[in-house]
């Protein structure tokens, strides 16, 4: 296996390679290295000697459309389709590496040596799908569908394969599933109860934004493909300001960088909710006629209904009548302000609970808790208040990614819902989103007759609970579309569990860190190299996803290889259909079809989208709910509430004597993750090597100089990377990198904590303790 250090390129065959097209005269083999430095032979092209093919980046990006440019079969160029509304990055250009990588899967791989030491041997097809049977059959019968494990993520989120991998075990009966995301339950648990609709963006009006507060998030990096639209709003007049324990590369085009410390910022939205309330810069009209902040709630904490057997009965208080009312009847005034109601009533507002939950929130308490200045905390508060439209940036914000993210993300809305600042150009919450809040889209096969329930593992805690048989033992385990080794959490003791585990199959392109421990291993394609639908959660467009190129090797789409499984086990007439057979399906109800997209990307909607125009949510009455008793029924409290955060220096103050720095979690622009994590192209652009970002002065009480190698360490595990030592990361934190392979010395997620956030069962990776030493 090569290491990073023989993974290289001469930066003029990189430039060679993404000007292919634009030159008179290329290379055929203009993407490999250079032959003894001998000159490679020349052919004459012309555009039309080439095939053109579209297809997107899957995995968990933007989703640009990418046009690919073949000649005799072999894939040339890739480039940002013409007209579409993004431009694409490096690593979308880049993918001709990925499907010629050295290091790509060909052939099912058997293990035959100890895990991790990648010792492996070619075996058929066939014998890898009889092993793959066998192992099945084995597993149900000796622990039931119980011992069936499948890990999916976002490693490929086209529209068909990972629906059909679920499908699959659940048509065997049933299956063991991860619960929650390591990206963005926490969003989930706050926006779903709150306004109805999960990844609505706001990106088509970012341009007719005033204010920008982008909070624990780097669009820069993050949302790069339409930064331009940051930039026209810079251009315009905004004012852009970042919020971030890290002076992240949105800070450096930024107005202002507001440092943090990392799970303090529900601190800081109650403290400037209490501002906005009493200073009197709340939309009244707004909340009375478009949210739940008018409904009542009784003494013993439950919102009062009209009839306990219609969940949208809420009950409001008509101050045109002084008679409780139904929220929806017409010609109504419902109280928002406690003062409002009748002394003898008996009930509050949930405002005035907003109200009570911020009210201790003075300036000088939200400073100590946070760190920001409280001159800062009175002016974030009035000018997002004031200079209107202002939108906040939270898009899976690493605010979030924290013990009590869901809160974060629900006082982020509160915020713009208290004053109105919603539903209109240029204001809301940025979220990722993406065509399928714009359409509806349909299951690409029919409902499993009989997938028994079987309790799930939530994904932060699947390392431990495999280990320790929580719930019950896993025998055998499948995983695609995932680098389990690279981004769950404590990855020590997911290295333990993929050892435990008898059966362990990997379908993946190329030999990842995952794979490594893998009992059995599959070639599955590329983009380019098989046909799949793209309409999703992160491009507005839906795209039809074409083959450019036959496969490498005996490389099979990952529904391929189910449709054969299904065959075995009895139902394969529902898998083993073509694949336009299950583009169609998923299409059906979207109004867009498959002949549509032949033609290119469609998307469902003319015009700018704006989420939640004119207040209208996607919730049950209409409105958006601030008293969220899905929260209250996990004994927390149903409106937004700062709780510490357990592993950090004030929530666990022992611990933090051993380690006292709190870690956070950066992405990178040359990975999405962990993909194109061993590109080389991406390697000798972007850089080979993890840093981890400290402060001078904590630098300088451990002895660490700039450049050196450091070891970033707890009780889970350590890191080495790369000490950057510099003023762009709080004093107290430190940052580290997300998505290195083990190939390259380890991803950091060997230190991140595992604990799962209560509300939404997401990722607390931002809610680590650490310190950091001078390799020795």
């Amino acid at each position: 296996m090569k290491t990073i250090n023989e993974l290289r390129i001469k930066r003029r065959t990189l430039l060679k390679g993404l000007g292919v097209v634009g030159l008179a005269t290329i290379a055929p083999c203009s993407f490999a290295e250079a032959n003894n430095n001998q000159p490679l032979p020349r052919v004459r092209l012309k555009l039309s000697d080439y095939k053109t093919f579209r297809s997107t980046c899957a995995m968990e990006c933007l989703h640009c459309n990418l046009t690919a440019y073949t000649y005799q079969g072999k894939l040339m160029k890739i480039q940002a389709t013409e007209g579409f509304n993004v431009k694409c990055c490096l690593r979308g250009m880049s993918r001709t590496k990925w499907v010629y990588h050295d290091q790509r899967i060909t052939t099912p791989l058997l293990r035959v040596g100890e895990k991790g030491k990648a010792e492996f041997k070619p075996i058929s097809w066939d014998e890898a799908l009889d092993l793959i049977e066998k192992n099945i059959r084995e597993t149900i019968t000796k622990y039931g569908n119980e011992g069936l494990f499948i890990s999916t993520h976002a490693g490929n989120m086209d529209s068909i394969k990972n629906d059909m991998g679920k499908a699959f075990f659940d048509y065997l009966g049933g299956s063991t599933k991860q619960a929650g995301s390591l990206c963005c339950s926490a969003v989930t648990a706050a926006m779903i109860p709150m306004l109805g609709l999960r990844y609505a963006d706001t990106r088509d009006t970012i341009a007719d934004s005033r204010y920008i507060l982008c909070w624990g998030n780097n669009p820069a990096v993050t949302m790069q493909a339409y930064f331009k639209n940051y930039n026209q709003a810079r251009k315009n007049g905004a004012r852009l300001v970042v919020i971030d324990p890290r002076f992240n590369e949105t800070a450096a085009k930024a107005d202002e960088w507001i440092p943090i410390i990392p799970g303090t910022d529900t601190a800081l939205a109650l403290g400037m909710i209490k501002i906005i309330i009493e200073e009197n810069r709340i939309d009244e009209d707004f909340l009375r006629a478009h949210t739940g902040a008018v409904y009542l709630v009784d003494d013993k904490q439950q919102q009062v209904r009209q009839d306990n057997n219609d969940k949208d009965s809420y009950l409001v208080f008509d101050l045109l009548s002084g008679q409780l009312a139904r929220h929806d009847t017409p010609n109504i005034k419902p109280a928002l302000f406690q003062n409002e109601l009748p002394d003898n009533l008996g009930y509050t507002t949930v405002f005035e609970q907003i109200y009570q939950q911020a009210k201790g929130w003075d300036v000088k308490r939200v400073s100590e808790e946070t760190d920001v200045p409280v001159e800062t905390i009175v002016r974030l508060a009035r000018d997002y208040s004031s200079i209107t439209p202002s939108m906040i940036v939270q898009n899976m914000s690493g605010a979030q990614r924290t013990e009590h993210g869901a809160y974060v993300a629900a006082s982020q809305f509160y915020l713009a819902l208290l004053i109105g600042n919603i539903g209109k150009r240029g204001a809301g919450v940025c979220d990722a989103g993406g065509a399928r809040q714009m359409a509806n889209f349909s299951p690409i096969v029919p409902p499993a007759p009989n997938a028994k329930k079987i309790t799930p593992i939530p994904v932060a805690k699947v390392g431990d609970y495999i280990v320790n048989d929580k719930p019950h033992p896993i025998n055998f385990w499948w995983i695609m579309t995932m680098g389990v080794m690279t981004q769950l959490p404590n990855t020590n003791k997911v290295r333990e569990a993929l050892k435990k585990v008898p059966f362990v199959v990997v379908a993946d392109n190329l030999m990842s860190s995952t794979a490594l421990y893998a009992d059995l291993v599959l070639p599955v394609t590329t983009i380019f190299e098989d046909t799949s639908l793209m309409a999703g959660v992160r491009s507005q467009y839906v795209q039809l996803m074409e083959k450019a190129v036959e496969p490498a090797g005996e490389a099979k789409p990952d529904y391929w290889i189910f449709a054969r499984l299904a065959e075995r086990f009895g139902f394969g007439e529902v898998f083993n259909q073509p694949i336009e057979h299950y583009i169609d399906a998923c299409l059906a109800g979207s109004g867009i079809t498959r002949q549509m997209l032949e033609k290119g990307p469609v998307r469902p909607v003319e015009g700018d989208w704006i989420p939640f125009k004119d207040g209208v949510f996607r919730t049950s009455t209409k409105k958006a709910h601030l008293f969220i008793e899905d929260w209250q029924k996990k004994n927390f409290s149903p409106v937004v509430a700062y709780y510490q955060v357990t592993e950090s220096v004030k929530g666990s103050p022992e611990l933090a004597k051993k380690y006292p720095l709190m870690a956070v979690q950066r992405k990178l622009a040359r990975s999405v993750h962990s993909s194109h994590g061993m590109n080389e192209w991406i390697l000798e652009v972007q850089r080979n090597q993890p840093n981890v970002l400290i402060h001078p002065e904590d630098a300088k009480q451990r002895g660490i100089k700039n450049g050196e190698w450091a070891i970033t360490f707890n009780d889970r595990g350590e890191h080495r990377a790369i000490a950057v030592v510099t003023t762009h990361i709080k004093k107290g934190v430190i940052s580290l990198d997300n998505g290195w392979w083990e190939q390259q010395g380890g991803s950091s997620s060997h230190v991140t904590n595992d604990q799962v956030e209560h509300l939404g069962t997401g990722h607390c990776c931002n809610s680590t303790l650490v310190d950091v030493r001078r390799e020795a």
